[in-house]
C-alpha cells in the first residue's frame, strides 16, 4: 500500500474544484486569476464568476474547474499566490 500525502486523503481526484481569489476590484484582477490558473488547466469562460464587494473596493473571482492531481491543485495556488492586489484565497 502507497501512503497518500494530506491533500490527497482529503480529495478524490479528479474532481471538481472551486478556487476563490479575492482581490482589488476590477477586470485586470479577473484577468490575472483567470491567467494563473491557465498555466496548469484549461479554463472556460462560464466557469468564472465575478462578485465585487459592498463598496466595490474589491471583488470576488470564482473559478470551477476539473483537477487532476494533488501536484496541480498545489501548482495553481502558487500561481495564484503571486498576483498583484491579492488579499484572500479561498
Amino acid at each position: 500500500m502507497t501512503e497518500r500525502s494530506d491533500s490527497e486523503s482529503l480529495i478524490d481526484f479528479p474532481c471538481h474544484y472551486q478556487f476563490k481569489a479575492i482581490g482589488s476590484g476590477g477586470e485586470i484582477f479577473r484577468r490575472d486569476v483567470v491567467r494563473a490558473i491557465s498555466v496548469h488547466a484549461t479554463v472556460a469562460e462560464d466557469a468564472v464568476r465575478t462578485q465585487p464587494s459592498r463598496r466595490g473596493n474589491y471583488q470576488s473571482v470564482s473559478v470551477v474547474l476539473t483537477i487532476y492531481s494533488a501536484e496541480q491543485l498545489t501548482a495553481i495556488y502558487s500561481e495564484l499566490k503571486m498576483i498583484s492586489g491579492l488579499k484572500m484565497l479561498l
